[in-house]
């Protein structure tokens, strides 16, 4: 309609044109690739470590009283704020990216697996003691099946977070990714590439949850509403 300057809003033909540009010119396909490998590794390593931690914490009350009090003290700090610690440690290559995506996956993981295992029904434990089952199949039989739904919660909760992290991070310390992209494009007032920039990190959010709604239905099939 001609309402607002394309510099301030670009029209979506324009947007489309300019993601068929950047995947012509290989600049999406070297972008989006250095964000997922990025996002993979520190989103598996954080959600192996919070799981781990969070059915520590839910099954022992030994490492409950040991690591529940550090969770509590450090999840309200912003993982961004961190990042230049982690450079500092780590340097500014890829480990201290992986490093802060990491760590904010590990978060909503651990407390959702200690959820997940803190909110399986008692009759349940002492339904499969009493027909002779095992702790460790008390654990693997009942308790993991009752967590996991809350478990892919917490997986979605920290897959928005690795890409809130990958963006924040290559934005502050990266010459590569979809967030030194955006912030690019936002020095040089390329409005267009930087609403596409915008556009592949939505899809990504999208595509993110869809699949891991479609693992939770094909690990939890009694789990579906």
């Amino acid at each position: 309609m001609g309402w607002v300057a394309p510099l301030y809003l670009p029209a979506p033909s324009a947007i489309a044109a300019e993601l068929v540009r950047m995947a012509q010119t290989g600049t999406l396909v070297q972008s989006l690739g250095a964000s997922l490998m990025r996002i993979v590794w520190g989103f598996a390593l954080g959600a192996a470590a919070g799981i781990v931690v969070g059915l520590a914490i839910g099954l022992s009350r030994v490492a409950e009283g040991a690591l529940d009090p550090a969770i509590s003290l450090l999840y309200p700090i912003p993982k961004i704020a961190v990042l230049p610690l982690f450079v500092l440690w780590l340097g500014i290559g890829e480990a201290s990216k992986v490093a802060i995506i990491a760590t904010g996956v590990f978060f909503p993981l651990a407390i959702n697996t200690i959820a997940g295992v803190r909110q399986t029904s008692p009759i349940l434990v002492r339904a499969a003691i009493s027909l002779g089952a095992s702790r460790r199949q008390v654990i693997t039989k009942v308790v993991l099946p009752s967590a996991l739904p809350v478990v892919f919660s917490g997986l979605r909760l920290g897959a928005g977070m690795a890409l809130l992290l990958v963006v924040s991070a290559e934005m502050v310390a990266a010459t590569s990714g979809l967030g030194f992209l955006v912030l690019n494009a936002g020095d040089l007032m390329l409005t267009t590439r930087l609403m596409a920039g915008i556009v592949v990190l939505s899809a990504l959010g999208i595509l993110s949850t869809w699949l891991l709604r479609q693992l939770e239905r094909w690990l939890l099939p009694w789990n579906r509403p």
